[in-house]
């Protein structure tokens, strides 16, 4: 029994892999058409489909929204029946159908033409219906599906994907679209604060701790420990940070049994810690962190001491 299951998940994931890898040969003028098609409207894109061809379609439109090309999607069985309002003038259509042959698609193809939109068919089946009437064709043949049957639709539905991302791709190289438009379309969830946190939205400004120079052991003692952050900054006259003690520099003079009255945050912090400016990403910060192998950032600006960046500040918010 479990060789069976072995076989037959490998057999599925080979067959598709080798689908997947011979639609390069389809990436030919007909796609470039097609890119530019949608790149060049003024409208959106409406894509539709039936069955499993519909569940493509939904994720093919979330990818086109999420990388900048405005996207809806329209059920073709329920586009028949009044939601065919939602195609404007402008519009491109794309219409995902295996064999191009289904009885909505042969119902809604002919509409969309009256209309006159552009009708970009993605299809494995170029001499279906909806191959021979879309202006358009996205080749997206596979030999066979993953299923024993050869009738689950399997293969057929990666590989439509796979054009759908194809195109999503494309078009986001030729609309520049960069890694500052990707964080203000994922403003939520981890993958958006990587893209758009910075070290000011995260450190503790009221929780600044910082002693001066000339500061005692004591007082810098009393400064971390009230503050919380596991470390102090040390300054100047001027605020400019001199140097950082942590909490690990005080359990190593413990160690070492060096305790003096007459010891000032001069003597045992840190000169030049590693800093960042508050306008810089968390991720960035998260790097230096890793990098040095530190758990605190001083946050400087024009050399002005400004807090200090913990990284259980980035836990908190997700970045790690």
């Amino acid at each position: 029994m479990q060789s069976k299951i072995v076989n037959a998940a490998k057999k599925t994931i080979e067959l598709e892999a080798l689908s997947i890898k011979g639609l390069s040969a389809f990436v030919d003028e007909s796609f470039v058409d097609a890119v530019n098609a949608i790149h060049k409207t003024k409208g959106r894109v409406v894509v539709s489909g039936i069955g499993k061809s519909a569940i493509i379609g939904q994720k093919i439109v979330s990818t086109f929204n999420s990388t900048g090309t405005p996207s809806l999607f329209m059920h073709a069985a329920d586009a028949i029946h009044g939601d065919l309002g939602m195609v404007q003038e402008n519009d491109v259509v794309i219409i995902i159908s295996k064999s191009g042959n289904s009885p909505e698609i042969k119902v809604l193809v002919p509409l969309i033409k009256n209309f006159g939109n552009t009708l970009i068919a993605i299809t494995g089946n170029l001499q279906g219906y909806l191959a021979n009437n879309a202006n358009i064709i996205v080749n997206a043949t596979v030999e066979q599906e993953a299923c024993p049957n050869n009738l689950a639709p399997t293969t057929s539905t990666t590989a439509q994907m796979v054009m759908g991302d194809a195109l999503a791709v494309s078009l986001m190289e030729l609309n520049g679209f960069n890694t500052a438009d990707f964080a203000r379309y994922h403003p939520g969830g981890n993958l958006g604060k990587r893209l758009y946190l910075r070290v000011e939205d995260l450190f503790d400004k009221a929780a600044s701790p910082k002693v001066p120079v000339n500061a005692s052991l004591k007082e810098v003692i009393v400064e971390i420990t009230t503050k919380r952050l596991g470390a102090t900054a040390v300054v100047d006259e001027n605020n400019v940070v001199k140097g950082i003690i942590t909490d690990g520099d005080l359990r190593r003079m413990l160690e070492k049994n060096i305790f003096s009255n007459n010891i000032t945050a001069n003597d045992i912090c840190s000169a030049h810690p590693k800093s960042i400016e508050p306008e810089t990403l968390a991720i960035e910060a998260l790097e230096l962190m890793r990098k040095n192998d530190i758990s605190q950032l001083v946050v400087a600006k024009n050399n002005q001491y400004a807090g200090i960046l913990h990284l259980h500040d980035l836990i908190r918010e997700g970045i790690v």
